[in-house]
């Protein structure tokens, strides 16, 4: 069976059952596709030869993926990474190119062949990086950040990469292998606006080129957008979207300059345009789906036959140059001074060839430099180099980042001070309650593993100690013997029980108060001894929902009625279910709770309507004040 629609069909599957399963055990989406590609290609043969002209197509996805991150820089930024841009960029396109073309030379290769084969491995894969450190939230990092000043540098470097190449032609190649390989979309068109110019008439053109994208971008693409938005039709608006980026890859296209690189200056000019969120979503799905199948097809065009007839060559090779390159740039990382951890990310996501390396040799078959045999061999080792960046981006994480943790993470702090109140964990729920304690002159101490987190609050003036509340040694530092209260404020469940079965156990005195998760989280805390645990998303969202009563036009007493008696009714059936909890059951199978979590919800409505009718009782008269001095006794 061939055709469109199976191709489709095949590709979609293999999308949709191995993207997953790579996701869920941890190895990212960009594994998965490759995975999903060698499976369909190379193992059971459902894809064949039109991988390389699909490949082609999904090369676009590199171009809007780079639109999408120039929507994320502003001009200015961008200026302020031009130090990374030129330095770091520029040093590690011409030092790596010149250490393989050296190694390549010591080899016995010729030397306009050994030129061509570095610059072909100086690039990195610009759609497998970016994606991966967008799934990995590292985007913003210095590392982050570093790579893709390198990534850009690289994509600009392609342009007079395109113009060398030709001249590095031998004669003897002509013939024996026109026709061998089919050049990639990013280069292929019929016609161009530079073909044949004098020097300065072709820089003239490409300024021009470079400046329509610029001042169409700044002028005309607003006026063009609200037009298009006035129409309210959101496919029309999609339309326009991809209309802009493929209108702008064939201007480029046409004057022999990167396409990606001419999105990616669009997208830096509508950074701050008030469409740009608009774009964002409508080009995404376009860009996820072709990068996905981009990297099926790098996956699928592995060669086994050539890989398995000199296994020991390729994969040395492969090995050598992702070293190479990574020496290289944990040098340059080092010279730059990265921070701790940012050089390591810098070094392993930059590793790898990239999809410009089957660009580049696609142009070196075409124009006669490299021959047709070290052709196949070199795509090879772009693939397998390729394929093993998600690997890379495993052993930092699992790895490097962990080892980096713990040579950096300081001893406890030492507690010289002591209160009435223990609290344990400084995040967002903690903080709200120190202050709050502060305020009312309650001497507290605060216990926070973070510590970073402690460093930038007691910038604040927010005082507190670094140092795992579940020590007991820390505890008693910390004065638990003498304190009326220890307060558990940590997110992490497992330890936030411990805490409380340890402190009720060794220190029957002291009353328990805890943040709980969530239900089953509550009524694990209830039975390790709890005094009192409070869900923490509970009194937000029920101030939340009285507020919005409010805004609906309920009168404020009655809200406040209904709001007390929603609080009370959730209390007495949060005791009521507790009775009929069993740890070892999930609650959505336990029939006994689940039927009387149902009744409970059904007496509800009736209740609230009971107490909304009702007048004042004696809860909401006023309340007498404490004696004076009450507090005093927390201070001692």
């Amino acid at each position: 069976m061939d055709g469109l629609l199976f191709n489709a069909f095949i590709y979609l599957c293999a999308a949709v059952i191995a993207v997953p399963i790579a996701r869920r055990l941890g190895l990212g989406s960009v594994l998965g596709y490759l995975i999903a590609g060698i499976v369909i290609g190379p193992v059971i043969g459902l894809v064949g030869a039109e991988t390389e002209e699909i490949k082609h197509f999904a090369e676009f996805g590199v171009v809007m993926m780079l639109f999408l991150v120039g929507l994320e820089l502003e001009p200015k930024l961008l200026w302020e990474m031009r130090a990374r841009l030129l330095g770091l960029g520029g040093l590690q396109v011409l030092i790596t190119a010149g250490l393989i073309t050296g190694i390549a030379m010591l080899l016995d290769v010729y030397w306009s062949v050994a030129i061509a084969i570095g610059l072909i491995f100086s690039l990195s894969s610009t759609a497998i990086v970016l994606q991966t450190l967008n799934e990995k939230g590292l985007t913003q990092t210095s590392g982050g950040r570093s790579s893709f000043s390198v990534l850009l540098f690289q994509d600009i470097a392609v342009i007079p990469m395109l113009a060398l190449i030709p001249l590095l032609a031998l004669p003897e190649l002509a013939g024996d292998q026109a026709g061998a390989m089919h050049t990639s979309t990013v280069t292929d068109h019929g016609y161009s606006l530079v073909e044949g110019l004098a020097g300065w008439a072709y820089a003239l053109v490409v300024l021009g080129a470079v400046a329509i994208v610029v001042l169409g971008g700044h002028f005309l693409s607003r006026p063009l957008f609200r037009f298009i938005a006035a129409s309210r039709l959101r496919e029309i608006f999609t339309a326009s979207a991809l209309l802009l980026v493929i209108g702008i890859a064939l201007l480029m296209t046409l004057v022999d300059l990167s396409p990606a690189l001419g999105t990616f200056l669009a997208g830096v000019v509508l950074a701050n345009s008030e469409f740009r969120h608009e774009l964002e979503s409508d080009i995404e799905p376009f860009k996820g789906l072709l990068l996905g199948l981009f990297f099926i097809t790098v996956g699928a065009g592995i060669d086994f036959d050539i890989l398995f007839g000199d296994f020991t060559t390729i994969i040395g090779l492969t090995f050598a140059v992702m070293l190479l390159k990574a020496g290289v740039l944990l040098f340059l990382a080092r010279v730059f001074h990265l921070e701790r951890g940012a050089d390591w990310l810098f070094t392993l996501s930059l590793a790898q060839a990239g999809e410009f390396g089957f660009v580049l040799l696609s142009f070196t078959l075409q124009n006669n430099v490299i021959p047709v045999d070290m052709v196949k061999t070199l795509s090879l080792v772009v693939a397998l180099s390729m394929l093993l960046t998600p690997v890379m981006f495993i052993i930092y994480d699992k790895i490097i980042l962990p080892r980096l943790q713990g040579d950096e993470t300081p001893g406890a702090d030492e507690i010289d001070r002591q209160g009435a109140v223990v609290i344990a964990g400084l995040g967002r729920f903690g903080q709200v309650i120190n202050r709050l304690l502060i305020a009312c002159e309650v001497p507290t101490v605060v216990l926070d593993h973070e510590a970073g987190h402690i460093d930038r609050l007691r910038k604040f003036g927010i005082k507190s100690y670094y140092g795992d509340a579940s020590r007991p040694d820390l505890l008693q530092a910390a004065g638990i013997e003498k304190a009326r209260l220890f307060i558990v404020a940590i997110d992490d469940r497992n330890r936030a029980v411990q805490m409380v079965e340890y402190v009720k156990k060794n220190y029957p005195h002291v009353k328990v108060l805890a943040r709980a998760y969530d239900v089953r989280h509550l009524y694990l805390l209830k039975r390790a001894g709890v005094d009192l645990a409070v869900k923490e998303l509970f009194n937000g969202s029920l101030e939340l929902g009285a507020e919005a009563l409010r805004m609906l036009g309920f009168h404020p007493f009655k809200v406040e009625k209904m709001s007390r008696a929603f609080r009370t009714h959730d209390d007495v059936g949060v005791e009521k279910l507790y009775e009929l909890w069993d740890e070892d059951v999930d609650l959505s199978a336990n029939r006994a709770f689940l039927a009387s979590a149902r009744e409970h919800a059904d007496n509800l409505q009736q209740q609230m309507l009971a107490d909304r009718m009702q007048l004042h009782d004696r809860t909401e008269r006023g309340w007498t004040p404490p004696p004076k001095g009450y507090t005093d006794e927390l201070n001692e």
